[in-house]
This record gives structure tokens, C-alpha cells and sequence, in this order.
């Protein structure tokens, strides 16, 4: 099993469409050992200094170490994509901050774009100690089929290879179930990055018959026109619709609205609360409480499965049409500092940022900054159009930040039941609110740093766990091999026999 350099491989195949478009970027170039100290002493001073919650869960004295031990790690020179996977990525994950998370630069993410990579062929759906194929890359593979269950991949078992992973990833506190969702999303993506690519990959699975077996993978490899053939087809499909269609397939991207007039049961499925703009979003959320009052709908499920979070007043506008009760956002929010200085320079909109921390906190006598609105201001129940029928919330790894704080503010009420999984967003709080870009000076990359550490309003004990369902309902294998909605098809079922 032979590990093949990725910058190189990536940049053999492609070398001829870089050539024209990104003349000043390369991807192999690699940077001294020195310039990436520089960026990541910087980086260290940033966090140290303004992440609210950088010794949350990791404490200071285990934190310097961890900040000392991965500046060692760089002993040569790297290139941009091993600096941020092998010691940026690691740094980040220490601080089990689900919103401090580290990107490559825009001129990675532009060379990068629409390229398929070598990588290893099968994509999955992994948890707990469980992955099972999904898809198959190598289209001539009759043995890895959907719902093949993998034991081990190039003799690390799954759990292991799991906790190998989730070194490189961030999550609030503890709450890895998010992380099971990224690497069920793009295993081949994660796999590649903290790895590299290999040749062969020695697979270990379960066969149809329950037997268990071993195999060689190839690694996948793009036919030469594929790329080129994907840019194509896309082109076409974009420029076959209106304006009219692509603003309205975006907007039910962010938001939709089901009607079940057999179950008399509706079901609203809100992505974010950020997306297509707070104005829009603020008034489908109005529309559609208005349209289940007209329509006398006694069952309401939200489907929060991919709602990563985004404005709190529209999770607060939410929240009020289903919690009875009066509720507030924090019962504590603030900030480390009270401005960027004196790295605005490398922080974006860091102009806008500091007017914001200058006229929006004040200073505590536990010397930090509080965003005082948030911790004092109470919202009120909805009079109009509040719903009062049974709610069936769907929740897992990606119902983070404000869809987490939603889940707090509902949960334990009478008519409210959340269902699915553990949230990858901390019961207890997490940080956020204001969240720049930092941008490195020389490798480019960014680091996300949030500026407010919140603890939720009547909040739970500080465990590093996510809201944790009412009912809980896990993958299965047989699930993913028949692609089945099984968390949705639950709760309907519920509904059907009348679940109290």
C-alpha cells in the first residue's frame, strides 16, 4: 500500500488547465520553515489573546503544550494543503470549538474547483463502530456494493480509524456526532487530506453471506475528460433555467413547506437561519405559521437535520411561535476583548467588527465584554398563529450553533418531541455571534475565530455534550443500504398511530 504525494499527483494530471488560469499560484509550492512558523505564531497569538473560549474545555497548561508540540511538528518546509492538515487542522480540533475551524486559501480553493482528485473509491455512512458503502467511485467493482459493511481499511479498524480522524476535525466540546456526518458526507475528501493517497487500499468487509473478507482497492483515478465533461453539463443545466428558477431553487435550498393533508401533519424544513437573507427567511417563517392556523394543521415536524445555524433573532422568532413560555438567548455572552487590535490587519471586516464589540458590550467585573441584550432581553410566545399541536423536531450531527439553541429552548415542553440524534452544537453553549476570517500572511490559509462565548439561557451542566434526543433513532445498515429517511419515516409513523 504505497502513498503517493497528492500535491504532485494533483498537479501531473492537471498541470495544463492551471497553466492558464492561476499563472502566480502553485499548489506544490512549498513554504520554509520559518514563514510557517511566522503564520503560526501569529495564529497562536490571535487565539490566545481573542478566542473566548480557547481554555473551555481544554485547559491553559494542556493547551500551551499542544500549541508548543505541533510548532515543533514543523521541521521542514510544507506546502500549503500538509501545513493545514498536518498542524493547523490538530491545533484547532484541541480547542473543541465547533465554529474555529480552518479552511485553505481562496487561491486553493479556485485551483481546486471542479477537479476530481485520486482518492480512495468509496464514499460511506459511518457511526458509531459502523461504515457502510454508499457509492462506489470504481463503476466496474461488482464486490463493494451499497450497504457492504467495511471492518477495517488498510488494517485500521473502523473505530480506530474514526478516533484517527476526528483528530483533524472540530466539534463542540465532545459532540463528535457532527463529525460522523462530515466523513459520511466526502470519506474520500477526509480520508485523502489526513492520509494521503495510496495506490491500493487493503479493505476489510462483511460479505452477503455474513462472511469476512479482505480486498485490494485501486485508487480511483479521473478518466482526462471528466472534469472537463462535469464543467459542461453543469454550464448546461445552469444556463437552461430562468433567473426566475435559480432564485427559487435557492431559496427552497435555505427553506420548504410539505403539506401531509392524510396525516394532517406539515412538514417545515429550515436548513439555516441565515440563508437567502433574514428579510425573506423572517417572512416564510410568518407565512407558514399563518398557513398552519388557516389550514387547522394539528401536526407539525421540523426538519433541522442540516441547519448549521446562522442569525439568532430568526432562531428567537422560531422558537416563539412554539415555546409557551417567556425565554431569553444567553444567560451569559461576551467577548475576550474589546477590539481586534493589533491584528485587524489579518482578521476580515475587522473595521466592522470592532464598531460592533465597541458599542454592543461592556466591560464586567469578571473582565470580560458582555453582549448585554442577549443575556437581559426576554421574548415573548407568539399571540398569533402560535402552534399549539404536537411538534416532532429531527435533529442530528449538523443541527448546530442557533438550531441548537432552539432545541434547548423547546425541549421538555409538553407537545414538543426531538428526535433523531445527538446534536454536533453544545447543550450548554458554544461560541459565536460574530465569527471573522483570520488569513495567515503568507500560506494564506484562514482560521475562523469567534468573538462570544455563549452559555445557553437556563442552561444545562457543562458535560462537552449536544442536545440529546427525546427519541433517539440511529442509522442502520439496512437503512442505508435501501437509502431510507429512517428518522422521518419514524415520526410519521408516530403520527399515524396516534403517538402521545
Amino acid at each position: 500500500m504505497r502513498r503517493i504525494n497528492y500535491i504532485y499527483f494533483t498537479s501531473i494530471i492537471f498541470c495544463c488547465s492551471c497553466a492558464s488560469s492561476y499563472k502566480s499560484y502553485q499548489a506544490d509550492k512549498k513554504f520554509s520553515k520559518e514563514q510557517l512558523q511566522q503564520d503560526y505564531t501569529l495564529l497562536r497569538n490571535i487565539l490566545e489573546q481573542k478566542h473566548p473560549a480557547i481554555y473551555w474545555y481544554t485547559a491553559k497548561p494542556q493547551m500551551d503544550y499542544y500549541f508548543d508540540s505541533l510548532y515543533n511538528n514543523i521541521a521542514d518546509s510544507m506546502t500549503e494543503l500538509q501545513f493545514g492538515w498536518k498542524v493547523i487542522a490538530p491545533l484547532t480540533q484541541k480547542i473543541h470549538c465547533g465554529h474555529t475551524t480552518f479552511s485553505m486559501s481562496n487561491n486553493w480553493n479556485r485551483f481546486i474547483r471542479r477537479k476530481h482528485i485520486p482518492s480512495f473509491p468509496l464514499f460511506v455512512k459511518t457511526w458509531a463502530d459502523t461504515m457502510v458503502v454508499t457509492a462506489n467511485l470504481n463503476k466496474k467493482d461488482t464486490v463493494f456494493k451499497t450497504g457492504t459493511v467495511i471492518t477495517a481499511i488498510n488494517n485500521v479498524p473502523v473505530k480506530i480509524l474514526q478516533q484517527q480522524m476526528f483528530q483533524y476535525l472540530p466539534a463542540d466540546g465532545y459532540a463528535n456526532n457532527i463529525n460522523y456526518i462530515r466523513l459520511s458526507s466526502n470519506f474520500p475528501y477526509f480520508h485523502r487530506n489526513i492520509f494521503g493517497i495510496f495506490k491500493n487500499y487493503r479493505v476489510a468487509f462483511i460479505d452477503s453471506s455474513g462472511a469476512s473478507k479482505t480486498a485490494m482497492l485501486p485508487m480511483w483515478i479521473p478518466a482526462p475528460d471528466t472534469v472537463k465533461g462535469q464543467k459542461k453539463r453543469m454550464d448546461s443545466i445552469y444556463e437552461n433555467k430562468s433567473r426566475q428558477q435559480r432564485k427559487k431553487e435557492r431559496k427552497e435550498s435555505y427553506r420548504s413547506l410539505e403539506i401531509d393533508s392524510s396525516l394532517n401533519t406539515a412538514t417545515f424544513t429550515l436548513n439555516t437561519f441565515s440563508g437567502g437573507g433574514g428579510r425573506h427567511l423572517r417572512k416564510f417563517i410568518k407565512q407558514t405559521f399563518k398557513k398552519l392556523r388557516r389550514d387547522s394543521i394539528e401536526n407539525l415536524i421540523i426538519d433541522l437535520r442540516s441547519n448549521g445555524g446562522g442569525d439568532i433573532d430568526i432562531y428567537a422568532l422560531l422558537t416563539r411561535y412554539i415555546r409557551n413560555t417567556p425565554f431569553k438567548v444567553a444567560d451569559s455572552a461576551y467577548a475576550a476583548a474589546k477590539s481586534l487590535k493589533p491584528y485587524g490587519q489579518y482578521i476580515h471586516q475587522s473595521f466592522l467588527t470592532n464598531l460592533g464589540l465597541f458599542f454592543l458590550t461592556k466591560k464586567r467585573k469578571d473582565g470580560n465584554f458582555h453582549f448585554g441584550f442577549y443575556e437581559r432581553h426576554t421574548y415573548q410566545p407568539k399571540t398569533n398563529h402560535h402552534f399549539n399541536g404536537k411538534v416532532y423536531v429531527l435533529i442530528n450531527g449538523p443541527t448546530f450553533s442557533a438550531s441548537t439553541l432552539f432545541c434547548h429552548a423547546v425541549k421538555g415542553q409538553q407537545n414538543v418531541i426531538l428526535a433523531g440524534e445527538e446534536t454536533g452544537g453544545g447543550w450548554h453553549g458554544n461560541s459565536g455571534i460574530m465569527i471573522p476570517d483570520i488569513t495567515l500572511p503568507v500560506t494564506k490559509l484562514k482560521v475562523r475565530l469567534p468573538l462570544f462565548r455563549i452559555v445557553q439561557y437556563n442552561h444545562t451542566p457543562k458535560n462537552g455534550r449536544g442536545v440529546a434526543p427525546d427519541i433517539y433513532i440511529p442509522p442502520t445498515v439496512d437503512g442505508v443500504a435501501k437509502s431510507q429517511d429512517r428518522k422521518m419515516l419514524i415520526v410519521k409513523g408516530l403520527i399515524k398511530n396516534g403517538h402521545q
